[in-house]
């Protein structure tokens, strides 16, 4: 099976065959990454808990059965060795530490490789997209990453597309995602497409996951200030997101990074091109646009935590930033879900 050729229901997935998944794991990949995913497959494959593999299947697959080491040094040993890639829905690439050369030998290449000329989806998980493309398999895909990694990804690969405002991407054969907890949110998916939202919903609820997110759903802290290469503006702007209801006057900003406020203002200028009140502006009406996608928080709760007397003030100067108001905004990530 392939994206987009939808199972409807547990009957449909039990006749068509199990969802199926090959891992491949680099040398000190995320744990947690490659946990929370297969953990997703383990509970919707299953009820109650039972982790037998009725509605999906997966392996550990890997050029070797040597066991691979995790960044956090926990090792975890292949379950299989490579076999046609075709075998499999999707193949995932769980990737790790950057600073480590050569995360996965030629033979591994040579194997996801072969899955892409047999047609069978690739997802990079945490740094996985970093070896998708290193292989030259992620040329017209984009590729979604964390904002911890998005300098050096674009650094790495300046001619790919990639970025770092959604939690993870489905782009046609190629999938990626930040890591963290939101590879179960990607898992999630992959579940609901290819076997249902029953099953889906059962591995939540046992994960105590309240609702998998979606990928038009914001990266949390993916931080303005990550754009910026002076430190005395980085401070600046950790210190806005830390007084993200506006209470932190320029005056007091501009003393809290030891400048005066106008050598703060020329400064900003110089820097990014606006003012710090602009700036401090967007940084608000970023928080307020993260909580309208991923709450159900009234408008003049929202107005408030970012700073506004009133909804009215708020909605006027979200327009201002963003072209749309909040309650399109929140209606259009709500479609999107």
């Amino acid at each position: 099976m392939r994206p987009g050729q939808h199972r409807q229901g547990d009957d449909a997935a039990k006749s068509a065959g199990r969802l199926k998944v090959g891992f491949v794991l680099a040398r000190s990949f995320t744990l947690s990454a490659f946990a929370l995913f297969v953990d997703t497959l383990r509970l919707a494959s299953d009820e109650q808990d039972r982790s037998g593999r009725v509605l999906a299947d997966w392996q550990v697959i890997g050029s070797t059965r040597h066991l691979i080491t995790a960044s956090c040094g926990v090792q975890v040993a292949p379950t299989s060795d490579f076999v046609d890639p075709s075998k499999f829905d999707y193949i995932v690439v769980v990737g790790g530490l950057l600073t480590v050369e050569n995360p996965v030998d030629q033979e591994t290449i040579a194997f996801l490789k072969q899955a892409d000329a047999k047609k069978v989806p690739l997802i990079g998980v945490c740094t996985g997209s970093f070896i998708l493309a290193e292989a030259g398999l992620m040329k017209r895909h984009d590729s979604c990453v964390s904002w911890l990694h998005y300098k050096e990804f674009r650094e790495r690969f300046p001619d790919l597309s990639v970025r770092s405002d959604r939690l993870f991407n489905l782009d046609r054969q190629r999938g990626s995602c930040a890591g963290g907890s939101s590879s179960a949110d990607m898992a999630a998916l992959l579940v609901r497409k290819c076997i249902s939202r029953d099953a889906e919903r059962n591995a939540l609820e046992v994960l105590q996951i309240e609702k998998a997110r979606t990928s038009a759903d914001i990266q949390p802290r993916r931080p303005l200030y990550d754009d910026y290469d002076d430190a005395r503006v980085k401070a600046a702007m950790i210190t806005m997101e830390q007084f993200v209801d506006g209470s932190m006057s320029i005056q007091k900003l501009a003393a809290t990074v030891g400048l005066s406020r106008r050598q703060l203002e020329r400064i900003f200028i110089d820097k990014t091109g606006m003012s710090p009140a602009k700036a401090y502006n967007r940084v608000r009406m970023e928080r307020a646009k993260s909580i309208l996608a991923q709450s159900k928080a009234p408008m003049i709760e929202i107005a408030l935590d970012v700073g506004f007397e009133n909804a009215s003030q708020f909605t006027r100067t979200f327009k201002r930033t963003f072209g749309q108001t909040p309650s399109q905004h929140r209606a259009a990530a709500s479609r999107a879900h």
